[in-house]
């Protein structure tokens, strides 16, 4: 069930194009690091201002003991009295205050002549304790009232209520600001993220329209060259193809070569596309969560609370984590180190990458010598490698699997096993639904040759098989 369930999200997924999910990537990650932001920060503000508040009110409540102590000795209420109005006019979150005698007698209170009565049993000091404080819930606030004794209540008692109304205000003042910021920094991250899957996605969706209506025979689209890149030099083979198979029926025969230079073609700027889709989500999404974490640093360095510079610290930390995750995202699209070091250095990151993913054992095997191969079969052989040992996660079952890649003579052999259900290559469904039409055309397009062996309860074997022409070969050893 899980499977099926898995199966029918990936098709979903799989059918929406790279524009969206690009947009929908973006969009995601700044949404929930942006929603996380603001609940921590609200959520830690909150604590902070409920801590504040409680030793606000027992500091008070202490001091408005303290001073109160001779005014009750002499009996003078007036002077009881003036305190009270003092410390409520010295402190705007001061709601109310009063003092009780020994007997638990109201001497004074600020309540002028509503005094409400169930607030006089609502919270009590014992004369061993220092304070005690406890939390009123009224329509519109929260009061922290606190209650002292006065000499162990020989002399009485002093309760004081603090309210909230203002920190809450405050911190609802930064939550809006930061809320601010977070839309601000999303409403960029989305602009950005447009303006790069236009510039990305529509020359190729320009040739994929171009090309569906050459493959119906009408030879009459022409592609704009919309800049001097790969794109540009792309528009430019597929008019100059056009115009050859429109003016002249001579040329028949040479339709499926090309065919195959577009192919390799495509390829050759699929893999560009990824590399700049994933340079430029880099660079333009990293800025943005860096922009983010410029914010954070702000606010911890804008504020005195220690606690609130150790949360702005830790959701700076946050940041951070989702950064990398965008930089994994980048590298899946494009390994650099297929580039850089070649195709064992990428195999070895790739299994072990795809082992920690999955959490299945995988036995690798490369014995491709020193010297690097083309970089056209080093393409080849890892994206049909990965594909496959996608495809053995997603649909095999396995429990584990074995790659070995292998240069012998003037070919480089690939082959991936897995121990899972297998199928029946006959009975299998549509080769694109899997992805194998794509591996199958990668090989052919290099005078290479992909077999699938597999059974069902037998497992799943794809031998790839790919020669190196002799102009590679010249290549490679004048490298040495």
């Amino acid at each position: 069930m899980s499977q099926n369930l898995l199966h029918r999200f990936w098709n979903i997924i799989s059918s929406v194009s790279v524009r969206a999910k690009i947009l929908g990537m973006a969009l995601m990650l700044i949404l929930l690091l942006g929603a996380g932001v603001t609940w921590q920060v609200l959520h830690s503000l909150t604590y902070i201002v409920q801590s504040q508040l409680e030793n606000e009110s027992i500091t008070s409540a202490r001091d408005l003991a303290a001073r109160a102590a001779d005014p009750i000795l002499l009996n003078d209420l007036v002077r009881l009295q003036r305190l009270l109005v003092e410390t409520q006019q010295n402190n705007p979150d001061v709601r109310y205050a009063f003092i009780l005698d020994k007997n638990g007698d109201i001497l004074v209170h600020t309540f002028g002549a509503g005094f409400p009565p169930d607030l006089l049993t609502a919270n009590d000091a014992g004369s061993s304790e220092h304070h005690h404080t406890i939390i009123l819930q009224t329509n519109n606030e929260l009061i922290w009232d606190t209650a002292v004794p006065i000499f162990n209540e020989r002399a009485g008692t002093v309760r004081l209520g603090l309210s909230d109304a203002r920190l809450r205000n405050a911190v609802q003042s930064l939550t809006i600001q930061l809320a601010l910021m977070i839309a601000f920094v999303s409403a960029l991250g989305i602009l950005v993220a447009t303006f790069l899957t236009f510039l990305l996605t529509r020359p190729v969706r320009e040739l994929v329209s171009a090309t569906q209506a050459v493959a119906k025979g009408d030879f009459s689209p022409r592609l704009a060259r919309w800049a001097d890149d790969e794109f540009g030099d792309l528009a430019e083979a597929f008019n100059a193809m056009t115009t050859e198979l429109g003016n002249t029926n001579e040329i028949r025969q040479e339709r499926e070569e090309l065919r195959r230079q577009l192919l390799e073609k495509v390829i050759a700027t699929q893999e560009d596309e990824r590399r700049r889709i994933a340079r430029e989500l880099h660079d333009s999404t990293s800025q943005n969560l860096t922009s983010l974490m410029v914010g954070l640093k702000n606010l911890q360095d804008s504020c005195s609370e220690p606690n609130i510079e150790n949360q702005a610290e830790s959701l700076r930390r946050v940041a951070a984590q989702t950064l990398e995750e965008v930089h994994d995202i980048s590298m899946r699209l494009r390994p650099r180190i297929l580039d850089d070091l070649g195709l064992a250095a990428a195999m070895e990151q790739l299994t072990r990458e795809w082992q920690a993913r999955h959490k299945l054992p995988v036995d690798l095997v490369i014995h491709i010598g020193q010297e690097r191969l083309p970089g056209e079969i080093e393409t080849a052989i890892y994206r049909i490698v990965q594909e496959s040992l996608t495809n053995a996660a997603r649909y095999s079952g396995a429990r584990s699997v074995s790659v070995l890649v292998e240069r012998r003579g003037e070919q480089v052999i690939a082959i991936v096993e897995d121990d899972g259900r297998g199928f029946a290559p006959s009975l299998s469904p549509n080769e694109r639904h899997l992805g194998l039409a794509g591996m199958r055309e990668r090989a052919e397009l290099l005078d290479g040759k992909l077999t699938i062996e597999s059974w069902p309860g037998a497992g799943t074997s794809i031998h790839v098989q790919i020669p190196i022409s002799a102009s590679s070969l010249e290549e490679i050893k004048g490298n040495l």
